[in-house]
């Protein structure tokens, strides 16, 4: 790279750098990702709904590139990472659970689900699914969520919570997970913290990221990214909303074709970091060689 400001790159997990959606992954791309994360002008951040068992076990079976700060529950919790022999260290951020609690009041997670229990198309998540600072179910996919969010932010404004609902859907299983959160707690406003923290400049932040939860993310004003493979409806409420904000540049959508990858999952990560950082373009490209080039002697070598 040829400026000296380090990039944070910031990237949701699931459906974006994890290539458990419906679509199919370019074989080059995780390895090529991991290359990227390496690179010292990189600083990695993984912004998510995982908790930290389910960051690690992801990293695993995954062969994905340790982070140097996760972002996790849905955007309520930060952590430094760090490696050790066998699993990955994470420490969190108090500064952080003092910035979100503010929002609650005082108001526990068992609380403010009193607020929702006549809304029978929720079903909560298991306890383990549910923290401090996040309250999670689930609900049927053909459900109106705009509606549904809608609503229940009206209650909790209501009983003088300031919150947000945020809301995805699991291609996997068909359903639609519905997270009640600090409204400080969005992964944008996370990532303005460690942008502050970390003294990174705006131009140099880039969001990646596929669904709904992303959405905040990714119409926040960073350089965002839409993999390829982002369902249909967040890419409209994306466009319509930076459109709204007058930030239309600052979203780019993967199309695939760089480096001969299809755009989804970690393709689309990387071909959004050249177009928001041309300079990296030709590192790129020369890491790609290395790793067909030892790709094609692994194979000659087996034969």
């Amino acid at each position: 790279m040829s400026s000296n400001d380090p990039i944070l790159l910031c990237t949701d997990m699931d459906r974006t750098i994890i290539p458990n959606g419906l679509g199919p992954e370019s074989p080059d791309a995780r390895p090529l990702f991991r290359r990227v994360a390496e690179h010292p002008g990189i600083i990695l951040a993984y912004v998510t709904g995982r908790d930290t068992e389910l960051i690690a076990r992801a990293l695993s079976n995954w062969a994905l590139p340790l982070p140097r700060i996760a972002v996790g529950d849905v955007g309520t919790s930060i952590y430094d990472v760090s490696a050790t022999t066998e699993n990955p260290v994470f420490s969190p951020w108090p500064e952080w659970e003092e910035e979100i609690a503010k929002d609650w009041n005082g108001r526990s997670g068992e609380e403010i689900a009193t607020m929702f229990l006549d809304m029978k198309m929720l079903r909560p998540q298991p306890p383990e699914k549910q923290k401090k600072f996040k309250h999670s179910y689930y609900a049927p996919p053909d459900t109106d969520l705009e509606e549904l969010s809608e609503t229940m932010r009206q209650r909790l404004s209501d009983n003088d919570i300031a919150a947000s609902v945020v809301t995805s859907i699991d291609e996997m299983t068909d359903t639609a997970l519905v997270d009640v959160i600090p409204a400080r707690a969005t992964k944008a406003h996370a990532v303005r913290f460690i942008m502050k923290r970390l003294g990174i400049d705006v131009s140099r932040v880039i969001y990646a990221g596929d669904s709904g939860n992303d959405l905040p993310a990714l119409t926040a004003g960073f350089n965002a990214v839409l993999v390829k493979n982002a369902a249909d409806d967040v890419r409209r409420q994306a466009r319509e909303t930076v459109s709204r904000k007058n930030r239309d540049t600052c979203l780019y959508e993967a199309g695939g074709g760089f480096l001969e990858m299809n755009g989804s999952y970690s393709a689309g990560v990387i071909e959004g970091l050249v177009h928001f950082v041309p300079e990296i373009r030709e590192w790129l490209v020369h890491e790609s060689s290395g790793l067909t080039a030892n790709a094609k002697s692994n194979n000659g070598s087996e034969q």
